[in-house]
């Protein structure tokens, strides 16, 4: 969480910024003077406002007053620091909202906001863990619906037996008579006679 602490610029401002920061806020710090402060409280967007009466009360006043009442801040915690004795009625009939505290009472609700902060931080992101379990299962739901009932698989048709091989074909022998013929025609044929060659010419 963040604090913004308005306090005039002197020597004891840095020791005091030291003790709020050891609540675990993260302190921002400012004087009241217009616009400056209000510049920082806008940008920062501070969960809490604490306002140091410490010097110069009536512009620490003034300016606790405008933050109180202003839309960007009016839902912060303010905290008065040191308001003067002769000032604590009026402060408190201007501002009933804000609370008067000392330092340490200061840390004390400082810890104890950043305890709160902290948790709700861990519920929101449990929460949103949660959310997207939640809506990763409703998709696996929806897929499987518009799926529809897992129908049972078709047996396999058994194999078409193929025709049987043909047997090969039997060669047959010649029958003896082609045989006889054949030889016959042969024998009348007879080798075919080459020609002579012819003989050299006499010179």
């Amino acid at each position: 969480m963040s604090l913004l602490y308005i306090h005039y610029e002197s020597d004891e401002r840095a020791g005091r910024v030291q003790k709020l920061a050891r609540s675990g806020a993260h302190v921002i710090v400012s004087e009241p003077r217009w616009p400056g402060f209000w510049e920082i409280a806008k940008r920062e967007k501070p969960i809490a406002v604490a306002v140091d009466f410490s010097h110069a009360p009536s512009h620490a006043l003034e300016t606790a007053d405008y933050i109180a009442k202003a839309k960007e801040t009016r839902d912060a915690a303010l905290y008065l620091l040191r308001v003067p004795e002769d000032r604590l009625d009026v402060v408190r009939k201007r501002l009933p909202q804000a609370a008067i505290v000392t330092e340490p009472e200061l840390s004390e609700r400082l810890a104890v906001i950043e305890r709160e902060a902290q948790k709700r931080a861990l519920e929101k992101k449990e929460a949103a863990a949660e959310a997207r379990r939640t809506a990763s299962a409703a998709r696996q739901a929806a897929k499987k619906a518009a799926g529809g009932p897992v129908k049972p698989a078709k047996a396999a048709k058994p194999a078409k037996k193929g025709k049987p091989p043909a047997p090969p074909k039997k060669k047959f022998a010649p029958s003896p008579k082609k045989t006889a013929a054949k030889k016959s025609v042969a024998k009348k044929t007879g080798p075919s006679k080459k020609k002579s060659a012819r003989p050299a010419r006499k010179k």
